[in-house]
Protein backbone atom coordinates (compact mmCIF):
# COMPACT_ATOMS: atom_id res chain seq x y z
CA UNK A 1 0.00 0.00 0.00
CA UNK A 2 2.94 2.37 0.29
CA UNK A 3 3.44 3.09 -3.43
CA UNK A 4 5.65 5.73 -5.00
CA UNK A 5 3.28 8.55 -4.15
CA UNK A 6 3.13 7.73 -0.43
CA UNK A 7 3.97 10.49 2.04
CA UNK A 8 4.88 9.64 5.63
CA UNK A 9 3.49 12.17 8.11
CA UNK A 10 4.62 12.50 11.71
CA UNK A 11 2.11 13.65 14.31
CA UNK A 12 1.90 13.78 18.08
CA UNK A 13 -0.27 10.65 17.90
CA UNK A 14 2.17 8.70 15.73
CA UNK A 15 3.07 8.25 12.07
CA UNK A 16 0.69 7.80 9.16
CA UNK A 17 1.02 7.32 5.41
CA UNK A 18 -0.92 9.50 2.98
CA UNK A 19 -1.40 8.58 -0.65
CA UNK A 20 -3.70 9.21 -3.56
CA UNK A 21 -5.08 6.99 -6.29
CA UNK A 22 -5.22 9.40 -9.23
CA UNK A 23 -7.97 12.01 -8.83
CA UNK A 24 -10.33 9.46 -7.34
CA UNK A 25 -9.28 8.41 -3.85
CA UNK A 26 -7.25 9.62 -0.89
CA UNK A 27 -5.88 7.06 1.56
CA UNK A 28 -4.63 7.67 5.08
CA UNK A 29 -2.96 4.55 6.44
CA UNK A 30 -1.42 3.62 9.77
CA UNK A 31 2.26 2.89 9.53
CA UNK A 32 1.23 -0.57 10.70
CA UNK A 33 -2.38 -1.77 10.73
CA UNK A 34 -3.15 -3.09 14.19
CA UNK A 35 -6.97 -3.12 14.11
CA UNK A 36 -9.27 -5.20 11.86
CA UNK A 37 -11.19 -2.03 11.01
CA UNK A 38 -11.57 0.00 7.80
CA UNK A 39 -13.23 3.41 7.57
CA UNK A 40 -14.56 4.72 4.25
CA UNK A 41 -16.18 8.01 3.26
CA UNK A 42 -17.68 7.84 -0.25
CA UNK A 43 -19.58 11.14 -0.23
CA UNK A 44 -17.22 13.74 1.27
CA UNK A 45 -15.41 14.50 -2.01
CA UNK A 46 -15.44 18.18 -2.96
CA UNK A 47 -13.40 18.41 -6.18
CA UNK A 48 -16.02 20.05 -8.41
CA UNK A 49 -14.40 20.39 -11.82
CA UNK A 50 -15.33 23.42 -13.87
CA UNK A 51 -16.58 21.31 -16.78
CA UNK A 52 -19.09 19.67 -14.44
CA UNK A 53 -20.27 23.02 -13.10
CA UNK A 54 -20.57 24.36 -16.67
CA UNK A 55 -22.77 21.39 -17.65
CA UNK A 56 -25.06 21.94 -14.66
CA UNK A 57 -28.08 24.14 -14.15
CA UNK A 58 -26.80 24.68 -10.60
CA UNK A 59 -23.94 26.69 -9.19
CA UNK A 60 -21.09 25.13 -7.23
CA UNK A 61 -22.73 25.89 -3.88
CA UNK A 62 -26.04 24.22 -4.75
CA UNK A 63 -24.28 21.15 -6.13
CA UNK A 64 -23.01 20.56 -2.60
CA UNK A 65 -26.50 19.66 -1.36
CA UNK A 66 -25.72 15.97 -1.92
CA UNK A 67 -22.30 16.14 -0.29
CA UNK A 68 -21.46 14.61 3.10
CA UNK A 69 -19.23 17.54 3.92
CA UNK A 70 -16.14 16.95 6.11
CA UNK A 71 -17.06 13.37 7.06
CA UNK A 72 -13.53 12.22 6.21
CA UNK A 73 -12.22 14.78 8.71
CA UNK A 74 -14.42 13.36 11.46
CA UNK A 75 -12.54 10.06 11.24
CA UNK A 76 -9.07 11.53 10.86
CA UNK A 77 -7.89 9.77 14.03
CA UNK A 78 -8.65 6.28 12.66
CA UNK A 79 -5.11 5.69 11.29
CA UNK A 80 -3.62 6.66 14.66
CA UNK A 81 -5.59 3.81 16.17
CA UNK A 82 -4.33 1.34 13.60
CA UNK A 83 -7.16 1.48 11.03
CA UNK A 84 -7.02 2.71 7.40
CA UNK A 85 -9.23 5.55 6.18
CA UNK A 86 -10.13 6.17 2.55
CA UNK A 87 -12.33 8.81 1.04
CA UNK A 88 -13.47 9.86 -2.40
CA UNK A 89 -12.06 13.07 -3.82
CA UNK A 90 -14.79 13.43 -6.46
CA UNK A 91 -18.24 14.71 -5.46
CA UNK A 92 -21.25 12.45 -5.08
CA UNK A 93 -23.24 14.64 -7.49
CA UNK A 94 -20.72 13.72 -10.23
CA UNK A 95 -20.76 9.96 -9.61
CA UNK A 96 -21.93 8.02 -6.57
CA UNK A 97 -19.78 5.07 -5.43
CA UNK A 98 -22.50 3.99 -2.99
CA UNK A 99 -24.56 2.66 -5.90
CA UNK A 100 -24.16 -0.25 -8.26
CA UNK A 101 -21.71 0.66 -11.04
CA UNK A 102 -24.46 1.19 -13.62
CA UNK A 103 -27.71 2.33 -12.03
CA UNK A 104 -28.76 4.91 -14.60
CA UNK A 105 -31.88 6.80 -15.64
CA UNK A 106 -32.37 6.31 -19.41
CA UNK A 107 -34.10 9.69 -19.64
CA UNK A 108 -30.75 11.36 -18.92
CA UNK A 109 -29.09 10.01 -22.08
CA UNK A 110 -29.24 10.71 -25.81
CA UNK A 111 -28.47 7.11 -26.77
CA UNK A 112 -30.04 3.80 -25.67
CA UNK A 113 -28.40 2.19 -22.65
CA UNK A 114 -26.81 -1.28 -22.88
CA UNK A 115 -28.63 -4.31 -21.48
CA UNK A 116 -26.32 -4.57 -18.44
CA UNK A 117 -27.42 -1.17 -17.12
CA UNK A 118 -29.92 -1.25 -14.25
CA UNK A 119 -32.55 1.29 -15.30
CA UNK A 120 -35.23 0.40 -12.75
CA UNK A 121 -34.72 0.79 -9.04
CA UNK A 122 -36.10 2.98 -6.28
CA UNK A 123 -32.88 4.99 -6.37
CA UNK A 124 -33.06 5.60 -10.12
CA UNK A 125 -36.73 6.59 -9.87
CA UNK A 126 -35.87 9.07 -7.10
CA UNK A 127 -33.12 10.61 -9.26
CA UNK A 128 -30.23 9.23 -7.21
CA UNK A 129 -28.63 6.66 -9.48
CA UNK A 130 -24.90 6.16 -10.02
CA UNK A 131 -25.02 9.42 -11.93
CA UNK A 132 -27.67 11.43 -10.15
CA UNK A 133 -30.33 13.41 -11.97
CA UNK A 134 -31.02 15.68 -8.97
CA UNK A 135 -29.31 16.92 -5.83
CA UNK A 136 -30.68 16.27 -2.34
CA UNK A 137 -33.37 18.98 -2.48
CA UNK A 138 -34.72 17.67 -5.81
CA UNK A 139 -33.18 20.34 -8.06
CA UNK A 140 -32.23 19.07 -11.53
CA UNK A 141 -28.48 18.93 -12.10
CA UNK A 142 -27.97 18.92 -15.88
CA UNK A 143 -28.78 21.37 -18.64
CA UNK A 144 -28.70 18.73 -21.38
CA UNK A 145 -28.69 14.98 -21.84
CA UNK A 146 -25.40 13.08 -21.94
CA UNK A 147 -24.09 10.06 -23.82
CA UNK A 148 -23.51 6.65 -22.30
CA UNK A 149 -19.81 6.99 -23.10
CA UNK A 150 -19.72 9.89 -20.62
CA UNK A 151 -21.09 7.61 -17.90
CA UNK A 152 -18.59 4.87 -18.78
CA UNK A 153 -15.72 7.34 -18.55
CA UNK A 154 -16.78 8.40 -15.05
CA UNK A 155 -17.16 4.81 -13.89
CA UNK A 156 -13.70 3.90 -15.18
CA UNK A 157 -11.92 7.00 -13.86
CA UNK A 158 -13.59 7.35 -10.46
CA UNK A 159 -15.99 4.59 -9.43
CA UNK A 160 -13.75 1.64 -10.28
CA UNK A 161 -10.58 3.03 -8.60
CA UNK A 162 -12.59 3.79 -5.45
CA UNK A 163 -13.95 0.26 -5.18
CA UNK A 164 -10.71 -1.39 -6.25
CA UNK A 165 -8.98 0.43 -3.39
CA UNK A 166 -11.70 -0.45 -0.91
CA UNK A 167 -11.72 -4.10 -2.00
CA UNK A 168 -7.96 -4.27 -1.57
CA UNK A 169 -8.21 -2.87 1.95
CA UNK A 170 -10.93 -5.36 2.85
CA UNK A 171 -8.99 -8.30 1.40
CA UNK A 172 -5.72 -7.30 3.08
CA UNK A 173 -7.44 -6.79 6.44
CA UNK A 174 -9.19 -10.13 6.14
CA UNK A 175 -5.92 -11.86 5.24
CA UNK A 176 -4.15 -10.32 8.24
CA UNK A 177 -6.82 -10.85 10.91
CA UNK A 178 -9.04 -13.59 9.52
CA UNK A 179 -11.96 -11.12 9.26
CA UNK A 180 -12.62 -7.45 8.51
CA UNK A 181 -15.02 -4.78 9.81
CA UNK A 182 -15.93 -1.96 7.43
CA UNK A 183 -17.51 1.25 8.70
CA UNK A 184 -19.00 3.19 5.79
CA UNK A 185 -19.28 6.79 6.99
CA UNK A 186 -21.91 9.35 5.98
CA UNK A 187 -23.79 12.37 7.25
CA UNK A 188 -27.49 13.20 7.19
CA UNK A 189 -29.64 16.32 7.54
CA UNK A 190 -30.78 16.90 11.10
CA UNK A 191 -34.45 16.80 10.06
CA UNK A 192 -36.10 14.43 7.59
CA UNK A 193 -36.67 16.01 4.17
CA UNK A 194 -40.01 16.26 2.34
CA UNK A 195 -39.38 13.06 0.36
CA UNK A 196 -38.07 11.06 3.33
CA UNK A 197 -40.18 8.64 5.34
CA UNK A 198 -39.36 10.66 8.46
CA UNK A 199 -40.28 13.98 6.84
CA UNK A 200 -40.18 16.90 9.26
CA UNK A 201 -38.99 14.82 12.21
CA UNK A 202 -35.74 15.47 14.12
CA UNK A 203 -33.27 12.64 13.73
CA UNK A 204 -31.03 10.75 16.13
CA UNK A 205 -27.43 11.83 16.55
CA UNK A 206 -26.15 8.72 14.77
CA UNK A 207 -27.87 6.00 12.76
CA UNK A 208 -26.21 2.60 12.39
CA UNK A 209 -27.29 0.66 9.31
CA UNK A 210 -26.50 -3.04 9.04
CA UNK A 211 -29.17 -4.05 6.51
CA UNK A 212 -31.29 -5.31 9.42
CA UNK A 213 -28.60 -7.67 10.62
CA UNK A 214 -27.65 -9.18 7.25
CA UNK A 215 -24.47 -7.15 6.62
CA UNK A 216 -22.64 -7.91 9.86
CA UNK A 217 -22.73 -9.98 13.02
CA UNK A 218 -25.02 -8.60 15.72
CA UNK A 219 -21.99 -8.31 18.02
CA UNK A 220 -20.46 -5.65 15.76
CA UNK A 221 -23.51 -3.39 15.69
CA UNK A 222 -24.16 -3.98 19.40
CA UNK A 223 -20.62 -2.95 20.36
CA UNK A 224 -20.69 0.08 18.05
CA UNK A 225 -24.00 1.23 19.51
CA UNK A 226 -22.75 0.71 23.07
CA UNK A 227 -19.58 2.71 22.39
CA UNK A 228 -21.48 5.60 20.80
CA UNK A 229 -24.12 5.63 23.53
CA UNK A 230 -21.34 5.65 26.11
CA UNK A 231 -20.04 8.84 24.49
CA UNK A 232 -23.42 10.47 24.99
CA UNK A 233 -24.91 10.06 21.51
CA UNK A 234 -28.54 9.17 20.77
CA UNK A 235 -28.26 6.16 18.47
CA UNK A 236 -30.84 4.58 16.15
CA UNK A 237 -30.60 1.47 14.00
CA UNK A 238 -31.64 1.12 10.37
CA UNK A 239 -34.08 4.04 10.57
CA UNK A 240 -34.23 6.00 8.38
CA UNK A 241 -31.11 4.50 6.75
CA UNK A 242 -30.30 0.79 6.71
CA UNK A 243 -27.29 0.97 4.39
CA UNK A 244 -26.92 1.08 0.62
CA UNK A 245 -24.68 -0.57 -1.99
CA UNK A 246 -21.41 -0.51 -0.04
CA UNK A 247 -22.95 -2.11 3.03
CA UNK A 248 -24.86 -4.78 1.13
CA UNK A 249 -22.06 -5.50 -1.36
CA UNK A 250 -19.18 -5.88 1.12
CA UNK A 251 -21.11 -7.12 4.14
CA UNK A 252 -20.71 -10.90 4.07
CA UNK A 253 -20.64 -12.04 7.70
CA UNK A 254 -20.52 -15.68 6.66
CA UNK A 255 -17.26 -14.95 4.87
CA UNK A 256 -15.84 -12.91 7.74
CA UNK A 257 -16.52 -9.44 6.29
CA UNK A 258 -18.81 -7.23 8.37
CA UNK A 259 -20.12 -3.87 7.14
CA UNK A 260 -21.93 -1.10 9.04
CA UNK A 261 -23.10 2.24 7.68
CA UNK A 262 -22.73 5.21 10.02
CA UNK A 263 -24.95 8.26 9.43
CA UNK A 264 -24.02 11.33 11.47
CA UNK A 265 -26.42 14.17 12.20
CA UNK A 266 -24.91 17.23 10.50
CA UNK A 267 -26.03 19.64 13.21
CA UNK A 268 -23.43 18.06 15.51
CA UNK A 269 -20.45 19.36 13.55
CA UNK A 270 -21.46 21.80 10.82
CA UNK A 271 -23.68 24.76 9.97
CA UNK A 272 -26.01 22.91 7.64
CA UNK A 273 -27.29 25.86 5.59
CA UNK A 274 -23.77 27.13 4.91
CA UNK A 275 -21.91 23.80 4.44
CA UNK A 276 -19.32 25.10 6.86
CA UNK A 277 -17.68 23.60 9.94
CA UNK A 278 -19.34 24.66 13.17
CA UNK A 279 -17.60 25.58 16.40
CA UNK A 280 -18.31 22.05 17.57
CA UNK A 281 -16.44 20.41 14.69
CA UNK A 282 -13.13 19.90 16.51
CA UNK A 283 -14.73 18.58 19.70
CA UNK A 284 -16.94 16.24 17.72
CA UNK A 285 -13.93 14.92 15.80
CA UNK A 286 -12.26 14.15 19.13
CA UNK A 287 -15.32 12.20 20.24
CA UNK A 288 -15.32 10.19 17.01
CA UNK A 289 -11.65 9.47 17.64
CA UNK A 290 -12.68 8.06 21.02
CA UNK A 291 -15.24 5.88 19.24
CA UNK A 292 -12.59 4.54 16.86
CA UNK A 293 -10.24 3.84 19.75
CA UNK A 294 -12.99 1.95 21.58
CA UNK A 295 -13.65 -0.18 18.48
CA UNK A 296 -9.92 -0.79 17.97
CA UNK A 297 -9.43 -1.95 21.58
CA UNK A 298 -12.13 -4.64 21.41
CA UNK A 299 -10.96 -8.24 21.09
CA UNK A 300 -12.77 -9.21 17.89
CA UNK A 301 -11.11 -12.57 17.41
CA UNK A 302 -14.36 -14.48 17.97
CA UNK A 303 -15.48 -13.13 14.59
CA UNK A 304 -12.87 -15.29 12.90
Amino acid sequence: MKGKDAVLDSHANGKIIRRRVGDAVALVLPEQQTAPLIFSSPHSGSNYKQEFIDASRLNAFDLRRSEDSYVNELFEFAPYHGAPLLHALFPRAYIDPNREPYELDPEMFHDPLPAHVKTRSDRVRAGFGTIARVVANGAEIYRDKMYFSDAEARVEAYYEPYHATLRRLVDETHAQFGFAILFDCHSMPSIGGPNDRDAGRPRADIVLGDRFGTACAAKVTDRAEAALSGLGFRVARNDPYAGAHTTSHYGRPGDGVHAVQIEINRSLYMVEAQYSRSRGHAAFTERMGQFVRAMAEIDWRALA
